[in-house]
């Protein structure tokens, strides 16, 4: 059974984020559950996404980003021959894998860490200086004010 969770107070205090509580919404729907994830709000302009990749290393792990668009994937490089290892059960998965994220406008990846068998993906959501909001004077110009300093 699945728990159903309202995002609707969240989606009235960030403007940006709809697709990625679209996604949201629409992530334990028949989608591919593996590997599992968090995302987590930091601080107002900064979230993390956690991937748990056990077994994987660095070097197996690919993290791209494009406009809007967050692919983590992995796959494991197979096991060397003559190893000498007998493998009597195979509980870990080692399976490829590939995740997408949606990201908001404006939003970038800051730094992607892996430690312990979670991959760590930090966002930043940097807004231009032109697309903040600023205020106009009435009967005044939306031009910022440029202050004239005379040497003394």
């Amino acid at each position: 059974m699945r728990n159903s969770f309202d995002w609707t107070p969240y989606r009235r205090s960030t403007v940006g984020f709809d697709r990625l509580f679209d996604f949201l919404e629409t992530s334990g729907s028949g989608a591919e559950n593996y590997p599992p994830f968090d995302i987590e709000k930091v601080a107002d302009d900064h979230f993390r996404i956690t991937v748990a990749v056990a077994g994987f290393k660095s070097d197996e792990i690919d993290i791209t980003a494009q406009q809007n668009m967050l692919t983590v994937s992995g796959r494991k490089a197979p096991a060397p021959e003559g190893e000498g290892r007998q493998l009597l059960y195979s509980g870990i998965a080692t399976r490829a894998f590939e995740r997408r994220f949606q990201l908001a406008d404006f939003v970038r990846v800051s730094e992607a860490d892996l430690a312990d068998g979670l991959l760590t993906i930090d966002l930043v959501r940097e807004v231009p200086e032109a697309m903040k909001p600023h205020k106009i004077a009435i009967g005044g110009s939306a031009q910022p004010v440029i202050e004239n300093k005379k040497a003394a």
